[in-house]
């Protein structure tokens, strides 16, 4: 099996990002950083509702090795949110441009589906309509 490659440290941390993991290897964003570090420029009601209704995250998926990442030999589209402090700037743009992604930005947080939901949706339509069409992967 092929180790991993964590290239996670080569970027900038989040501070503002916090995932609090139960003894059970399952994590929250953490409630008093969650609409800071995750949806700043949403209200506080709608920030407070997503930080209520937060899904477990099992941790141990973060170790799982991938053996075909589709993004290898699919077409790929990715929206960036300028504002993002869950993930550093380079980091996200590294990652889409690694993929061959067809890269949208607007400012705006992590949050970005509550936010800045026509652009979400004008990207997946352009991904479904390329896709329909048989856009040739650029990775």
């Amino acid at each position: 099996m092929t180790p991993r490659r964590d290239h996670t440290n080569r970027f900038a941390p989040t501070p503002d990002f916090v995932i609090d993991v139960g003894d059970d290897g399952y994590g929250f964003l953490n409630h008093d950083k969650f609409q800071a570090g995750f949806a700043a420029d949403v209200s506080d009601a709608d920030a407070a509702f997503l930080r209520d209704t937060q899904v477990p995250i099992n941790m141990s998926v973060f170790g799982t090795v991938v053996q075909n990442a589709a993004w290898r030999d699919k077409p790929s589209w990715a929206v960036i949110a300028q504002d993002d402090k869950s993930f550093d700037q380079a980091m996200l743009q590294h990652m889409a441009t690694r993929a061959g992604a067809r890269i949208t930005t607007v400012p705006a947080s992590h949050a970005l589906y509550v936010t800045q939901p026509q652009t979400v949706a004008d990207v997946i339509t352009a991904a479904a309509q390329a896709s329909a069409v048989g856009v040739p992967h650029t990775a």
